[in-house]
């Protein structure tokens, strides 16, 4: 398997229903994240949780993927930027935090042996929401197997 990831600082911010960052499956590969890392920009604090979709909605720009190795084959999985239209929501959250009022404040969520899976399907994903209302923006990274 290759490890890719995605990072960068949100152009928007998430609010509950619009993801500020997404990753999603191909439609004949999937994946498992293994960490994501959260970092706040600002000086509010805000709330944030890790979600799973099941369709895409309409994602922002596509993000680039970058390998962590050498000679291995482009990323299939996809990483999008801020949402404008909501993807369909997977109940309950898989992780939650606040992040604290100063820029710098962050979290690393991992995933432990076999990882977060992301199921192969182009409407199978996962991102980033404010379950309070709006977040702020914030710089992020999501590693991830295929």
């Amino acid at each position: 398997m290759a490890r890719y990831s995605i990072a960068g600082r949100a152009s928007a911010a998430a609010t509950a229903t619009l993801p500020a960052v997404s990753l999603f499956a191909a439609a004949a590969v999937g994946g498992r994240i293994r960490e994501i890392q959260i970092y706040n920009t600002t000086t509010t604090a805000f709330a944030l949780s890790l979600r799973r979709f099941t369709a895409l909605g309409t994602q922002g720009a596509g993000l680039t993927e970058i390998p962590h190795e050498v000679d291995v084959p482009a990323a299939s999985c996809t990483g999008y930027d801020a949402h404008t239209v909501t993807p369909t929501i997977v109940a309950g959250v898989l992780a939650q935090a606040t992040l604290g009022a100063a820029a710098g404040s962050g979290l690393i969520w991992t995933f432990g042996d076999q990882g977060l899976v992301l199921k192969i399907g182009t409407g199978n994903g996962y991102g980033i929401l404010c379950p309070t209302g709006t977040g702020q923006v914030f710089d992020y990274t999501i590693m991830w197997d295929e």
